[in-house]
């Protein structure tokens, strides 16, 4: 079937959508606080707005084979003390407390509701769920998704599949809901609603990969390659206020496949090597907790041995038993079964040959960092009306699967709250006429128009972010000359994206998608250039400041002005509230 290329506006339909509650993003935490949403009022109208399919969107998609936090508490473990081993895992922060502690406060409850709609998980002899670290379960996690998604739905959240977000709806500085576009019908979508969760995931692709080949591998990334910051650029462009985007993350992965190392060293005990054979950790860093050193160091050790001429670096899987490895590939076909075909490939035998390892591209991923909008307790943002759960939500890292699922019904909750107490004004056709026709000018632009595509821009801004924002071909290193160049060029590409054309609905919705990165790359170079120090190593190593300075113990806060978009920094006090060494979990 030939698709239909409009030639103006008025041939493009639209449908506006009036609901209580949009979710924005229909991942993990998007499904969770659906869920929850119609938990506590079923008669309530939740809406999810999903690029993708629902049962096979987001970080989740593929599957997993372990929940990363769960609390057994019949070994003593309790929320403070997650929230320590969070908050030492980022080299002792800073990280919102109050966020964390909220979150682990209903984590086993939230891990628990996925057992009980069919998720299967490993127990161990006394029929607790097998722990394969201190805080990670094992899961046969293949269906993860789809049982989120089917419940979401079985509880009425009604589900707008294929269409992709391009911005929020305002009332002045209020959120009154999204605007977005169909990839395969073609029609304009104006969400309306009281109250407005983004859950879109975090941001990848804005930095080169290390297995880039643009002729057949464009996106091979650890992370999921579908998350482009899209949830950060809309609240960006709103007027948000956004946190500790410096906080990157930054994986050591299986070289030139991407493929999950901690499966590999937490669950079967396979220690990182180098090309001598020494192993990393204890030799190098011991002094930072041998195994057990701050995640950053653990993460990008192997590319401090490349830079100092020990390279290359692996993961010894050596030591496993002929039935270790057996057992290590059936959990990897449970999250990332083309691994063990890759390996097949090769003709690799991993019992006599280690697992070479290398560093990923940067990504921006609240799970995992602290990076995101800066929200309240109830996870409302800057924004009013605007609430942030996932990996768009900042100050909380190490949430992973079961802390995002938490924070969405956090989120919920807040939102339901707040959306007792308003009204929705009258819609603001001028805003909607505006940008739709900001969001359809690539595809109007026609066929035969000479100008710029989403993927060479794209390739551009890669580059550009590899080689002077700290990428992985710099081993994550910048200065502030670098940084200032990133500024400049990106300000080039964000004139020049006028340029940008589109063929089809997919390539719009490409065109939109490195829209959305420059956005967010933008604002990331200032959280760069403003923490003058390396206080996370390898994801944000400053060559002219090697050092943490005191003074700069807060959170770096950034807010883009909707009209000139002058961007200003400014920062936030870091408040302890679980006692002890921040450093020690």
């Amino acid at each position: 079937m030939t698709e239909k290329i409009p030639k103006s506006l008025e041939e493009i339909p639209a449908e506006v959508i009036e609901t209580d509650l949009l979710i924005v993003g229909g991942g993990n935490a998007g499904c969770f606080a659906a869920i929850e949403a119609k938990t506590k009022n079923p008669s309530l109208r939740v809406t999810i707005m999903e690029k993708a399919h629902i049962s096979r969107s987001g970080a989740t998609a593929a599957g997993m084979d372990a929940i990363n936090t769960y609390l057994r508490t019949d070994k003593g473990e309790t929320p403070e003390g997650l929230v320590k081993w969070s908050r030492a895992q980022v080299g002792g922060g800073p990280i919102r407390e109050d966020l964390a502690l909220s979150n682990a406060k209903i984590l086993n409850e939230t891990v628990d509701m996925l057992e009980e709609w069919g998720l299967p998980f490993l127990k161990d002899e006394e029929g607790h769920k097998q722990l394969r670290g201190r805080f990670d379960v094992s899961i046969h996690g293949e269906q993860l998704k789809p049982i989120m998604a089917e419940k979401a739905m079985e509880m009425g959240a009604q589900v707008f599949n294929r269409v992709a977000a391009t911005n929020l709806l305002m009332d002045g500085d209020r959120c009154v809901g999204a605007i977005g576009f169909g990839v395969r019908d073609e029609k304009f979508y104006v969400f309306r609603a009281k109250a407005t969760i983004v859950s879109t995931g975090g941001a990848c692709g804005i930095y080169k990969s290390p297995t880039t080949d643009y002729s057949s591998a464009h996106h091979q990334t650890w992370m999921s390659p579908f998350n482009v910051g899209t949830g950060y650029a809309m609240g960006i462009r709103g007027g948000a206020e956004m946190s500790s985007l410096e906080q990157r993350w930054v994986a050591t992965r299986t070289k030139d496949f991407s493929g999950p190392v901690d499966t590999l060293s937490v669950a079967f005990g396979c220690m990182i090597i180098n090309a001598k054979g020494e192993k990393v950790m204890q030799v190098r860093y011991a002094d930072v907790g041998g195994d057990k050193a701050a995640r950053f160091y653990r993460l990008t050790a192997p590319m401090t041995e490349w830079l100092e001429g020990r390279g290359p670096t692996y993961i010894d899987t050596t030591v496993l038993t002929p039935e270790a490895a057996h057992e290590l590939k059936e959990d990897l076909l449970n999250e990332r079964p083309s691994f063990v075909l890759f390996l097949a490939s090769r003709g690799h035998d991993i019992t006599k040959e280690p697992v070479e390892i290398y560093g990923s591209d940067p990504y921006i991923v609240g799970g995992h960092t602290g990076s995101g909008y800066w929200v309240d307790i109830n996870r409302m943002t800057a924004v009013p009306g605007l609430f942030a759960a996932g990996e768009t939500a900042g100050g909380n890292p190490n949430k992973f699967v079961g802390g995002c699922g938490a924070e969405g019904r956090l989120a919920a909750r807040g939102a339901l709250e707040y959306l007792e107490k308003v009204k929705l004004p009258p819609l603001d056709t001028k805003q909607v006429e505006k940008e739709k026709e900001r969001v359809f000018a690539p595809l109007l632009r026609g066929p035969e128009y000479d100008g710029v595509t989403g993927i060479e821009m794209e390739e551009r801004m890669q580059r550009l972010m590899d080689e002077y924002a700290g990428g992985i071909h710099q081993f994550y290193r910048m200065n502030e000359e670098r940084l200032d160049h990133a500024l400049k060029n990106l300000k080039m590409l964000k004139d020049q994206t006028k340029y940008l054309y589109a063929k089809d609905l997919h390539g719009l919705m490409n065109v939109h998608e490195v829209i959305d990165r420059l956005d967010v790359a933008e604002v990331l170079v200032h959280h760069l250039k403003y923490r003058k120090e390396t206080r996370w190593p390898g994801w944000q190593t400053r060559m002219d400041y090697p050092e943490i300075d005191p003074k700069l113990d807060c959170f770096v806060e950034s807010s883009r002005d909707p009209k000139s978009g002058e961007i200003k920094m400014f920062t936030r006090p870091y408040e302890q509230i679980i006692p002890g060494d921040r450093t020690k979990p």
